[in-house]
């Protein structure tokens, strides 16, 4: 049975440029299982979206994933939201410590806001709070991970 996060993750690096891919080498590269492992026990990602004059914004979120799909708890009217109206793309990275034992993963792919009684019920009972009055959805169609020699998997 292939595990979705792997598989995009293969995907991702078939596609990528050799500088990339020499930047994260097989040997470094989480398996699936790891993904699933890691991505589970992770809760917090900086997050990246464009102004509307192009520049980069960048914040903290919690996250939620189901399979590929990583579901963020936003406000509407917030920073995030409203450049998302406009340029419907994120990136996520979650990390933790540094050398020698840093893990990176990059996922990123479009995004949009989804109304709360249209998100599904088991993402909405993952974050209870009174803020929350909508949710990102980001589709990840590209996910990279990098994990050090002594990273404990």
């Amino acid at each position: 049975m292939s595990e979705p996060l792997g598989d995009l993750q293969d995907q991702s690096f078939d596609k990528a440029t050799a500088a990339t891919n020499t930047s994260y080498p097989p040997e470094r590269r989480l398996s699936a299982e790891q993904l699933t492992s890691y991505l589970g026990r992770r809760a917090f990602a900086v997050v990246g979206t464009t102004r509307a004059d192009g520049r980069p914004h960048s914040a903290m979120s919690l996250y939620v994933r189901r399979g590929t799909t990583f579901w963020l708890p936003t406000m509407a009217g917030s920073v995030r939201e409203r450049h998302l109206r406009k340029t419907p793309w994120l990136t996520m990275v979650i990390a933790e410590n540094d050398h020698p034992d840093h893990i990176a993963v990059i996922a990123e792919g479009p995004a949009g806001v989804v109304a709360l009684p249209e998100v599904p019920e088991d993402v909405r009972a993952a974050v209870q709070s009174d803020w929350v009055d909508c949710w990102i959805r980001v589709d990840a169609e590209r996910l990279l991970s990098y994990a050090d020699e002594s990273a404990a998997l």
